[in-house]
């Protein structure tokens, strides 16, 4: 097990544990979380041995084999495959051991060598790297591409499947989440919670955590606390921990003023002098109760928009894409036909590489559409946050000079105070203080970036939000700040991003983007995670039928064992048929069944006008469904603006009186659920 005793560690002059103590059990899977900043990183550093305590005791199993994700960049031209493989350790000593043998003529070295590359698994050592190669995004014909060839993103991807790759009783993982989207995400998981050995992550994503651990580690303030059960369980532990801190110190205060009155009343007093001295010594060796300090947590909000138009946008037949530097045009999303309106809440959802940013950035207008129309509609003012924080930030500027120069180009009609101090003001809101407001952005950390960025956005008073990936370099309670502000918000949302609880929480309505087309998606992000799973077996079974295709007509032409499949999980058996209770002795038959009937006709009559009801809502229900689809055809055309908002005027109202019906729909369908349920046989 991993032991940590009165343990201390300091970065520079800052302490970031001091004497902690904890214990980390074989083949537990622990969270480790806190505020940016709070030590995440230097304990991770302690326990790869990077760092080494200032004072106390740490120990871990010295044959304990370890693996965690390098965080440089890797540059090399091998192929995809061939890094990844190198990744298992154990297979590249017992090669390393083969070779010697050899090299000696040692025969029963080398005896010895394959018997242990054997048992290293160098039969399916291939396969297993591929599998961990395609599950986390790539493209079977990616394999042999050399990795200098990916984008950075790919490329850390790469070297997550290296360290997954790696034999291992102990494995480290700091943000393993941020360079994946929903279906890599969503296998990672798979793949985590079959790791047998002890796991340790840092994570922003609350339901990622929730997914893969079963202990969580708390640093916060120099202190480590351990807590039994994953991050949602944390938080409730933690909140009844907090509650009874408060309760006892209060408790403890107004011990203590009842204590101080007395010794005030009483210390003058000859009589009761001995009494009061007795209470000052009580007052001292009581061992005080620190009452709960709020972190200064981080909150925001948007300003209401200036005006919402409806409809925000109008996409008809357009074409998205991009032109290279020859002018020749590529076309990634093709035949879009969609309307945004107020206040709706869009998540877009796809896999990396099927156009998501390439939509939101034509809708933020730095890219042009290739085809088709995107109708504005009139004051249209979008907040666009991309991917890349450095897109819309400049390295070599402060936070200042961006908000000087965002309030230079918005001028008098952003109708906002433009002064100095007021823009220090104003960026002390979003926790740039003091110097802070002349730092560099270049030398900030992913998430003062990402703050950066929200403020400019804020600022705008923006009633349309592109938000794409806002949440990778956040921390959770600044993620959990996002969502509230995003509800608040009265304007409209697109929201792409791999964090489920953020998604839950704000969107009502997912849009698709996948196979060169963008179209809704008929479902919750449960049946998205379940559509994930299958999609990527299916994946992985063409790729295993085309290897083996491959392999058969070309047989003079060796080639790499197919990926295999992902572990299938095991099937549950349905629990078997409980035998029901034992019905109560039954009346005398007459008077019963006249009993029953009686009752049937009252909960008849009680029904009748509640299915009339139910016949007149699905009608009313079928009409607006007609007039909405109507509308929306009418909107894929060209009309003059005035007929384009009257559209989205009615789109909006059927949408309302639509959910309204829907809500009295499901009232009475319970309602009579609940009489069938009561009615006698």
């Amino acid at each position: 097990m991993i032991t940590l005793k009165n343990v201390t560690l300091r970065r520079g002059a800052k302490v970031v544990l001091d004497s902690v103590s904890a214990t980390i059990n074989p083949g537990e899977s622990v969270g480790l979380v806190g505020r940016n900043g709070a030590g995440k990183s230097s304990l991770f550093a302690l326990l790869s041995g990077k760092l080494h305590e200032d004072g106390g005791d740490f120990h871990i199993p010295s044959s304990w084999r370890m693996a965690e994700v390098a965080q440089n960049m890797p540059e090399t031209t091998q192929s995809a495959t061939e890094f990844v493989l190198e990744g298992d350790t154990r297979l590249a000593e017992v090669q390393q051991q083969l070779v010697a043998a050899e090299a000696s003529d040692d025969g029963m070295a080398i005896a010895h060598a394959y018997s242990d590359l054997h048992d290293a698994g160098a039969h399916d050592a291939v396969a297993r790297a591929q599998a961990l190669i395609l599950g986390l995004g790539f493209r079977v014909s990616e394999l042999d591409q050399p990795v200098n060839s990916f984008s950075g993103g790919w490329r850390m991807r790469l070297q997550l499947a290296r360290a997954l790759m790696c034999p291992s009783d102990l494995l480290l993982l700091d943000e393993p989440t941020n360079h994946l989207d929903l279906d890599a995400l969503v296998w990672l998981e798979a793949w985590l919670k079959r790791y047998a050995g002890t796991m340790i992550v840092i994570s922003h994503d609350r339901e990622f955590l929730d997914a893969i651990t079963n202990v969580t580690l708390q640093i916060q303030q120099g202190e480590l606390n351990r807590y039994g059960g994953n991050y949602s369980k944390f938080e409730e532990l933690r909140a009844q921990q907090l509650e009874l801190q408060q309760a006892s110190f209060a408790k403890q205060q107004e011990k203590m003023a009842h204590l101080q009155k007395f010794i005030d009343r009483f210390k003058a007093k000859a009589s009761k002098a001995k009494q009061a001295q007795s209470r000052v010594k009580q007052l001292e060796r009581m061992e005080k109760i620190g009452p709960v300090l709020a972190e200064a947590d981080f909150t925001f909000e948007f300003k209401e928009p200036a005006n919402l138009p409806n409809p925000m946008l109008a996409i008809s037949d357009a074409s998205f894409g991009y032109v290279d530097e020859e002018g020749v045009p590529t076309t990634i999303l093709a035949g879009v036909n969609r309307s945004v309106l107020a206040g709706q809440r869009i998540g877009i959802l796809g896999a990396n590489g099927q156009g998501k940013s390439t939509l939101v950035k034509t809708i933020a207008r730095t890219m042009k559409p290739l085809g088709g129309s995107v109708t504005e509609g009139k004051g249209l003012n979008i907040g666009y946050f991309a991917q890349q924080e450095l897109d819309v930030l400049r390295p070599s500027e402060n936070p200042l000079e961006h908000m000087i120069r965002l309030a230079k180009e918005l001028g008098a009609d952003a109708k906002q105070p433009s002064r100095e101090q007021d823009l220090r003001s104003y960026l002390g809101t979003f926790n740039f203080t003091g110097d802070m407001v002349k730092q560099a952005v270049g030398t900030m950390s992913g998430g003062e970036k990402a703050r950066l960025v929200l403020a400019m956005i804020v600022w705008q008073r923006p009633n349309l939000l592109l938000l794409d990936e806002p949440t990778n370099h956040l921390d959770l309670a600044t993620r959990e700040a996002l969502a509230m502000a995003l509800n608040d918000f009265d304007g409209t949302v697109m929201l792409v991003s791999h964090d489920r609880s953020l998604l839950r929480s704000v969107c009502e309505d997912f849009w698709m983007v996948g196979r060169g087309v963008v179209g809704p998606f008929d479902g919750d992000l449960d049946d998205y995670q379940r559509y994930l799973l299958e999609e990527s077996k299916r994946l992985r079974e063409q790729a295993r039928l085309d290897e083996v295709a491959a392999r058969s007509s070309g047989a003079d032409t060796p080639s790499a064992p197919a990926p295999v499949q992902e572990k299938a999980a095991e099937t549950v058996s349905p629990p078997a048929m409980q035998t029901p209770p034992a019905a109560p002795a039954a009346r005398d038959g007459k008077e019963q069944r006249r009993l029953d009937a009686q009752a049937r006709q009252q909960l008849a009559d009680k029904a009748r006008p509640l299915k009339k009801e139910l016949e007149q809502i699905d009608k009313r229900l079928a009409a607006l469904a007609a007039e909405r689809a109507d509308l929306e055809i009418r909107l894929t055309q060209a009309l003059p603006p005035a007929e384009i908002a009257e559209c989205g005027k009615r789109l909006k109202q059927g949408g309302d009186e639509t959910q309204a019906l829907e809500e009295r729909w499901l009232e009475i369908s319970a309602a009579l659920e609940e009489m069938g349920a009561a009615s006698p046989a």
